[in-house]
């Protein structure tokens, strides 16, 4: 990679975890689904007539927009409301990888090699471990969670690799318009109407700082960005970058927040960061027919084998 584009991709990983610090400023002045529901607004708008028509079908962008923007991302700002640190959140996410792989083995037909369901088992025995610490200072019900959101998350991805969008900001653009409504219904219902107006009359520069860094940097210029890279190079190139993340989140979480970091937070971290490279940089085992990772079909010439005997030459 270019070093231009190695410092956006680990610019990019230094704002998405710090992402999770911005999200406990944005909960001390808003309800979560209240606050989720701003996010996407403020995403989509006014981008989404400036990006141009969506390049997929419809009902992709609706089921991306319900499972990601409302399930994954409600879930995370109610998780990280009732307690889940921050750092931890932005670790534990981490996780969904481990889920896309096991979602994808299931309803794609993919199956994983030895060497990825090693990394699958020690990425959730770093799960444990963060389960194990949790439960000895804050509250297990938001552990569970947040790892139900990084779940939707894994189901989101599975469902963005039917959509195979070939414009991922502006994919992600019209994906922020469909949970609005369904997350502002959300926040009526459980949260109030009485604490939803409170949070806007009360709007200060923190509150509104909160939701312009996470619906314009993480989601409109993170997601651009991660997109041009992943179109300019091979995903296994890009993909470890997403792995500073949770180093970013844990970091800037403990400058900012005041979190410490057990020892066994940290080896949690080891284990689950370990495993999650394992698990999305490692073969995939037996392929699909038909897939897009064939030779000639886009995934480009198959690696030199030294195992593999020459060809015999037959005369012609």
């Amino acid at each position: 990679m270019r070093p231009l584009h190695i410092a956006l991709a680990v610019l990019v990983a230094f704002f998405w975890g710090l992402n999770f610090v911005v999200i406990e400023v944005g909960l001390d002045h808003f309800p979560p689904l209240l606050f989720t529901a701003l996010r996407f607004l403020v995403a989509a708008l006014p981008a989404v007539f400036l990006v141009g028509r969506p390049q997929v079908a419809v009902k992709w962008i609706l089921a991306v927009g319900l499972v990601l923007g409302t399930v994954k991302f409600g879930l995370l700002f109610v998780g990280m409301e009732r307690g889940m640190p921050a750092g931890l959140s932005s670790l534990v996410l981490q996780i969904q990888a481990v889920f896309t792989a096991g979602i994808a083995a299931v309803v794609l037909g993919e199956r994983p090699g030895r060497v990825r369901l090693a990394g699958m088992g020690v990425a959730l025995c770093g799960v444990a471990l963060a389960a194990v610490d949790e439960g000895g200072s804050g509250p297990l019900g938001a552990f569970a969670i947040v790892l139900a959101s990084a779940f939707s998350w894994g189901v989101a991805n599975v469902i963005m690799r039917k959509a195979a969008p070939p414009d991922g900001l502006r994919f992600m653009v019209w994906v922020s318009c469909v949970p609005v409504l369904p997350l502002l219904a959300l926040s009526l219902v459980f949260e109030g109407p009485e604490r939803d107006w409170a949070a806007l009359r009360s709007l200060d520069w923190a509150g509104v700082g909160a939701v312009v860094y996470i619906a314009w940097i993480v989601t409109i210029f993170g997601f651009g960005v991660w997109g041009y890279l992943l179109r300019t190079y091979d995903a296994s190139t890009v993909a470890p970058f997403s792995l500073l993340v949770p180093v970013a989140g844990m970091s800037s979480a403990a400058v900012f927040l005041g979190e410490g970091i057990t020892g066994l937070r940290w080896v949690a971290a080891l284990l689950l960061v370990g495993g999650v490279a394992v698990t999305s940089l490692a073969g995939g085992g037996r392929r699909r027919r038909g897939g897009a990772d064939r030779p000639g079909r886009g995934g480009g010439p198959r690696p030199p084998r030294d195992d593999v005997r020459p060809a015999r030459v037959r005369a012609g």
